[in-house]
C-alpha cells in the first residue's frame, strides 16, 4: 500500500516521464489517495497531458487540477484567429460531421456546443482543439443524440464491459433506464473507470452516461 509520499513521487516520476512535460514545474502533493497539481505551462496541452499522466498512476482516487497556462507574448491570438484555427481544426477531422459543432472563443477560452450521433466524436472534438497554440482552456458542452432508436439492453453493456480485459475483475454495476446507462461499483484505477465509460458510450442509442464508479485501488488486495 502507497502512503502519500510514495504516490507523490509516483505522480511527480509518472509526469517527467512525459516527453511534453519533462521541463514542465508542476507541483504535486498526495492525501489519502487525493492528487493536486499545481503550476505554470505554456500551452493548454500540457495541462490535458499532465492530468491524464496522474490519472494512470496506481493508487490515485481523484485529482485537483490548478494548473494556469501562461504563454509567451509572441503566442498570443486575438479571440477572432482562434475561433478561424479551432473551426479549420474541426473541420479537418474526418470523423466530425460538418457544421454540428458551435465554437465561441472568449479570452483564449474556447467552448464547444451542438450535437453529435456518439461520443467518440464528442472527444475528437476537444482532442482536436487541445493542441492549438494560444488556446488557454476547453470546456466542451457537446451533448449526445443518437440517430438510433433501439432500445438499449443492459445485457448488451454487461457483456462488453466483461469482454474488456482491465475490466474483467471489477465490480461494476450497470442501469438502464430509457437512453441513459448508470455504472456503479468499484474499479481499481482511474484507467478502469475512464475506459468502463467509454464502452459505455458506445452502446447504439445512448444519450448519457452517468459515471459512478469509485476507484478503489486496495479494493483488488482485499477481495
Amino acid at each position: 500500500m502507497k502512503n502519500n509520499a510514495e504516490l507523490q513521487t509516483d505522480v511527480q516520476n509518472a509526469i517527467q516521464w512525459e516527453p511534453l512535460l519533462n521541463a514542465a514545474e508542476i507541483g504535486v502533493t498526495a492525501k489519502d489517495g487525493v492528487v493536486s497539481l499545481t503550476g505554470v505551462v505554456d500551452s493548454y496541452a500540457k495541462k490535458v497531458e499532465a492530468e491524464n499522466a496522474a490519472k494512470r498512476v496506481i493508487g490515485v482516487t481523484a485529482i485537483v487540477e490548478q494548473i494556469e497556462v501562461r504563454f509567451p507574448n509572441s503566442w498570443s491570438k486575438t479571440d477572432a484567429e482562434i475561433a478561424i484555427e479551432v473551426i479549420a481544426a474541426l473541420h479537418s477531422n474526418w470523423s466530425l460531421p460538418k457544421d454540428k459543432v458551435r465554437v465561441t472563443v472568449e479570452d483564449s477560452w474556447v467552448t464547444l456546443e451542438g450535437e453529435l450521433p456518439w461520443n467518440y466524436q464528442k472527444v475528437a472534438a476537444k482532442k482536436a482543439v487541445n493542441y492549438l497554440e494560444g488556446v488557454k482552456g476547453v470546456t466542451n458542452n457537446i451533448t449526445i443524440r443518437s440517430t438510433t432508436h433501439d432500445a438499449i439492453e443492459k445485457i448488451e453493456v454487461e457483456n462488453a464491459l466483461a469482454r474488456n480485459w482491465s475490466l474483467n475483475d471489477c465490480d461494476i454495476n450497470v442501469t438502464v433506464s430509457g437512453t441513459s446507462v448508470t455504472l456503479r461499483g468499484t474499479v481499481t484505477s482511474w484507467y478502469q473507470k475512464e475506459e468502463a465509460a467509454r464502452i459505455a458510450w458506445n452502446t447504439p442509442g445512448i444519450w448519457h452516461v452517468e459515471n459512478d464508479l469509485a476507484v478503489d485501488y486496495y479494493f483488488a488486495l482485499v477481495n
